[in-house]
């Protein structure tokens, strides 16, 4: 029988994906307190997960909520499965934000007449992004 903890981010999820037939969480306890390890379809996770991990994050705080309540600490793991349930590994390398940098800048540098250029360019590319940021109310 599946506690109240379980049900309540099972109905958040089920809501979110697009597989909800294929949404499980399965319960651990230990000394750290309540361990939900979620499962969902592999074309979902990024439902879940979200832009820069804030579905999950928004989850995690729902539950840190319950927890409260509760009297109990809980942490949500988002498990990555594939079609037979094992758990999937990257093979490819993940790039890393200097190496996208990086090309991004000599592709600039390569589309520009002269190195001038591309300074100018980028230049008012960060002067046009800084102005809209300016222009947020925080």
């Amino acid at each position: 029988m599946a506690t109240i903890d379980q049900q309540f981010v099972e109905y958040i999820v089920k809501t979110l994906v697009n597989n909800p037939e294929k949404v499980t969480v399965e319960r651990e306890i230990d000394e750290r307190g309540v361990l939900l390890s979620l499962s969902v379809d592999p074309e979902d996770v990024g439902r879940v997960i979200g832009k820069r991990g804030a579905t999950a994050q928004s989850i995690r705080t729902l539950l840190r909520v319950l927890g409260t309540k509760n009297g109990a600490r809980y942490n949500l793991k988002v498990v990555n499965t594939d079609e037979d349930g094992n758990i999937q590994l990257r093979s490819e390398p993940v790039e890393t934000i200097e190496e996208v940098d990086a090309e991004a800048a000599a592709e600039d540098v390569n589309e520009a007449d002269g190195g001038e250029q591309a300074d100018d360019g980028l230049a008012e590319k960060t002067r046009a992004e800084l102005a809209d940021l300016d222009d947020l109310d925080i």
